[in-house]
């Protein structure tokens, strides 16, 4: 290791060491369990009836009316390209705020299958996203949280909620569509 290498590294472990642990809302979704960082977080509602709105990505389920406003609601498996899970009474709608590319605020309801609890993680006890084997895209993990010997997956909400990146899996079939048209 080089001397650079090696004051980069105690730098780096150094902030680690004195960085507070952050928190995040440990969810359930098919048995497994997934976190979401607490600040995106804005509140948790029970699953009642959606809106559903033709045209749509398989992943919008519909839309919810949250004191006057109209929030899509998003059901994360389908966005993971897996099978949804059956809705239950423990079923809920976490209500999350993500930003745009614009930089803009957008509130979206996530379905999942039951919330767990919240959890402080240092910074210290996060690992980065595996390159192969997990079984969704690596860009939608913030990273690997180890909680009590086992790992929690913490989903980047930015990017797993990305209404822009949504909205172009829409326009898609549209435009093929169109294209065989022609």
């Amino acid at each position: 290791m080089t001397a650079l290498t090696q004051t980069q590294s105690s730098a780096r472990a150094m902030l680690t060491a004195n960085a507070e642990p952050t928190q995040y809302l440990t969810f359930m979704l098919a048995g497994e369990v997934f976190a979401l960082g607490i600040l995106a977080v804005k509140e948790i509602i029970e699953y009642h009836s959606l809106t559903v709105v033709p045209m749509m990505p398989d992943c919008v389920r519909g839309v919810i009316n949250l004191r006057g406003a109209v929030v899509p609601v998003m059901d994360l498996l389908a966005r993971f390209g897996r099978t949804s899970s059956e809705v239950t009474k423990r079923t809920c709608i976490v209500i999350v705020e993500v930003l745009t590319a614009e930089q803009e605020s957008q509130v979206i309801g996530v379905i999942v299958d039951a919330v767990n609890e919240v959890l402080d993680i240092a910074p210290s006890d996060i690992e980065p996203a595996p390159a192969f084997g997990a079984r969704i895209r690596t860009d939608f993990i913030h990273g690997m949280g180890k909680v009590k010997g086992k790992f929690v997956i913490l989903l980047d909400a930015d990017h797993v909620l990305s209404m822009d990146e949504i909205t172009q899996l829409a326009q898609a079939p549209a435009q093929a569509s169109a294209l065989a048209l022609n």
